[in-house]
């Protein structure tokens, strides 16, 4: 019977739906950041030796490497020009300050920035720690701007995969011998997705990786639908 259910009202369990699928995402990923600053901060000003980034390089009496081991991260930091950012591999979420780049990996993924970008300026270990303490008072702002990106983005994926199940809910009502429109497959296909939805959302919140996830997101949606539309009663025959 949702299939004769208000778009509008669909497209809002959509939203809806999109909302609590994103909230796991959104809660590690923003915890993940806030300990990251934090971590950073503290490593920075209690651990590090007194330094300063003048001319693209990093200066500082330190002889050797320094790696400090965190909870979320490891930190390192090198001004005698031993490591670069291609010693810098790690599975490990990683922030580097090496002598005449900054390193940063998150999920394999490896970014640098070279200290040349900040030509004619001079940084000293006090003036970058007052620099990340005063982060906190707008990271919640970066926080939430991020927030209702990675939203809008899900969202918009969410209502893809909805119109290609609608797509394919078009080929089963045929199978089915259903009278059935796509606005009509596009509406139980809003709720065919809920299962998956809830199931995944779950998972996500127990940060348990589930093996080809996509792959049983989408068989359990169509399932689901196929399931609703052989529910859908037959048009009747009026011939004699």
């Amino acid at each position: 019977m949702f299939r004769f259910q208000g778009i509008g009202k669909t497209i809002l369990y959509v939203f809806f739906l999109t909302l609590i699928s994103v909230i796991p995402t959104i809660y590690f990923l923003s915890t993940s950041i806030m300990n990251s600053v934090e971590e950073i901060t503290n490593s920075i000003e209690n651990e590090f030796p007194d330094f300063y980034i003048e001319d693209g390089e990093l200066h500082s009496e330190e002889n050797k490497p320094l790696t400090i081991p965190g909870n979320d991260m490891v930190i390192q930091f090198d001004s005698t020009g031993t490591l670069t950012s291609e010693d810098i591999r790690s599975d490990q979420n990683t922030v580097a300050l090496l002598k005449d780049e900054f390193v940063f990996v998150a999920g394999g993924q490896v970014q640098t920035y070279d200290y040349s970008m900040l030509t004619g300026m001079t940084f000293s270990k006090q003036e970058i720690t007052e620099y990340l303490a005063a982060a906190d008072s707008f990271l919640i702002i970066v926080l939430l701007i991020m927030a209702i990106i990675i939203y809008l983005f899900s969202a918009g994926l969410r209502f893809i995969e909805v119109s290609i199940l609608a797509l394919i809910g078009l080929l089963i009502k045929n199978m089915m011998n259903r009278k059935l429109q796509y606005r009509q497959t596009w509406r139980m296909s809003a709720y065919s997705i809920t299962l998956s939805t809830i199931f995944f959302t779950i998972m996500a919140s127990l940060q348990t990786v589930v093996p080809n996830g996509a792959l049983i997101s989408w068989l359990v949606g169509i399932v689901v639908l196929l399931l609703a539309i052989r529910e859908v009663p037959q048009p009747k025959n009026n011939n004699v």
